[in-house]
């Protein structure tokens, strides 16, 4: 390898590449005595991803001299080329050179070292608002509540929408874990709307469930959102065993166009570098009560224990550097049924913490002098143990963990502790964001013990998103296998602790 592009890498990314391969791209350079910095994109390393892992610069001289020398001057039209690595297997040469190359012609610099930057166009395009991408999200969460509705209003519709999950994919906290149609749909409709706003993101746009849908014919049928309602309706008829009258329902409000009316989003002036990000979806969190949940649940002291109001589209968008959660929304498409028609009424709620910004439609709540924790029903006994000397009559339960997350956030509790790795990233990293921007958070369980037990107790190590477990398959890959616990208020979360740490080995 050439030693002036070796040395310019980060050693800490080389560890993580198996190889490099060149790409050459000749470029002509006018006469100027200006350094050109090119980005230099890879390298791409062996993440579950295949991410491009960082973005440098390298000095464009001679490729023989040290990058050390940042003045050698570009000889008149002299010929050069610009160097992008891959690891094996990537297909990111074709991509970068599509879309990043800088042409002969394209820029050019003046004797005096000003003119235009090789690229900056590009990278600027990249640089959006948060509140573009906040709103495209939202929207893209508003017709996934549609979606979800329709599929349970409509019970001839609805019987056919459920298959059970089996093998590396099966949920292991339930006997019965069930992958519907309409959580296909909203995963794919969300990829396919946010993806045509922001093409960077494409690719990294990720949720729980595989597209592959078989229907009662035995068919395997790759579900996608075609160009037209009408070639989507089509597809959609062959997952629906022909029901054309069904399919054709799904297909338009798969091509409906949202119109969010929010006037507090036009006020989120934060950008984002949306080329270093990815999404993670959920596209019906609590799927058993999507199923089989009743709408007509009472709630306890504000806080549902089961139903419809459980079942919530969670999404949350990431830094896939370093795993921390940016932007997260929650929405809720069985909030409030609307009488006589018997339909049901949405609500989202959003959080963004960038950059130091930490902003979210919702209001920090109070600190709770007489704490509220909430817990799923089949939570250890142990663990309820430990934690009934310290809240007694206000341990409270739910399903669904994106919805006791929802109810940390919304200050009806006020901290959500599981002991079991059953949830996984695309059920919190939503949530978590939102906690973040209402100044809480969502730490580790596990490590969070360890290190409170070790006399390291700030901070407690939060849950990151972009790597997986070593050694798991299928969905296990992305679980939060130590268990998390959800907060708002640093105070509540230390109780938490040091109430689990003296009470460790029971649970």
């Amino acid at each position: 390898m050439n030693s002036v592009i070796k040395d310019s890498l980060d050693p800490q990314v080389d560890d993580s590449v198996s190889r490099y391969d060149f790409l050459l791209l000749p470029c002509l350079f006018p006469t100027s005595p200006a350094k050109h910095n090119i980005p230099l994109f890879g390298v791409r390393g062996k993440d579950a991803f295949g991410e491009v892992k960082t973005a440098r610069r390298l000095n464009l001289g001679d490729p023989e001299r040290s990058a050390a020398s940042p003045e050698f001057p570009a000889p008149a039209r002299a010929e050069h080329t610009i160097t992008c690595f891959r690891s094996v297997g990537a297909e990111l040469g074709s991509r970068l050179l599509a879309r990043q190359a800088w042409t002969p012609g394209a820029a050019s610099c003046d004797p005096a070292g000003g003119g235009s930057s090789p690229g900056a166009g590009a990278r600027a395009a990249r640089r959006q608002t948060m509140a573009a991408l906040l709103k495209s999200l939202l929207a893209a969460s508003e017709k996934a509540a549609c979606i979800a509705q329709l599929c349970r209003q409509e019970e001839a519709l609805f019987s056919l929408l459920i298959e059970e999950k089996r093998g590396a994919d099966k949920n292991k906290k339930f006997l019965q874990d069930f992958k519907t149609l309409a959580d296909v749909l909203i995963q794919e409709v969300i990829k396919h709307d946010v993806g045509q706003k922001f093409p960077e993101l494409q690719d990294h746009i990720r949720g729980e469930e595989s597209n592959k849908f078989e229907n009662g014919l035995g068919e395997t049928v790759v579900v996608q959102v075609c160009p037209t309602q009408q070639e989507t309706a089509a597809l959609l008829e062959k997952v629906l065993d022909r029901k054309q009258a069904a399919a054709e329902l799904l297909a338009a409000a798969i091509h409906q166009e949202v119109v969010l009316s929010d006037p507090a989003l036009d006020d989120v002036a934060v950008t984002i570098s949306t080329e270093s990000m990815a999404v993670w979806i959920d596209p019906i969190d609590s799927t058993n009560q999507y199923i089989r949940g009743r709408g007509d649940v009472l709630p306890v002291d504000g806080i549902y224990p089961s139903g419809l109001r459980s079942a919530l589209v969670l999404i949350g968008v990431y830094n896939r550097h370093s795993g921390e959660p940016v932007l997260g929304i929650i929405n809720e498409p069985f909030f409030k049924e609307k009488l006589p028609a018997r339909r049901w009424q949405s609500k989202y709620h959003w959080g963004i913490s960038y950059g130091g910004t930490r902003l979210s439609s919702l209001s920090r709540p109070q600190l709770r002098t007489s704490p509220r924790v909430v817990l799923s029903s089949n939570e250890k006994v142990a663990l309820q143990e430990a934690l009934t000397p310290l809240y007694g009559q206000q341990l409270c339960f739910a399903s669904g963990a994106g919805y006791k997350m929802l109810c940390v956030a919304l200050g009806l509790a006020d901290a959500y502790v599981l002991s079991e790795g059953s949830t996984f990233k695309w059920d919190s990293c939503g949530p978590h964001a939102i906690l973040l921007a209402l100044g809480g958070g969502m730490v580790d369980l596990s490590e969070a013990l360890k290190s409170w037990q070790a006399g390291q107790r700030k901070p407690l190590p939060e849950l990151t998103y972009n790597k997986p477990v070593e050694g798991a398959l299928g969905a296990e890959r992305w679980a939060n296998q130590g268990g998390l616990v959800a907060y708002i208020h640093r105070e509540h979360l230390e109780a938490v602790m040091a109430t689990l740490a003296a009470a460790a080995n029971t649970f």
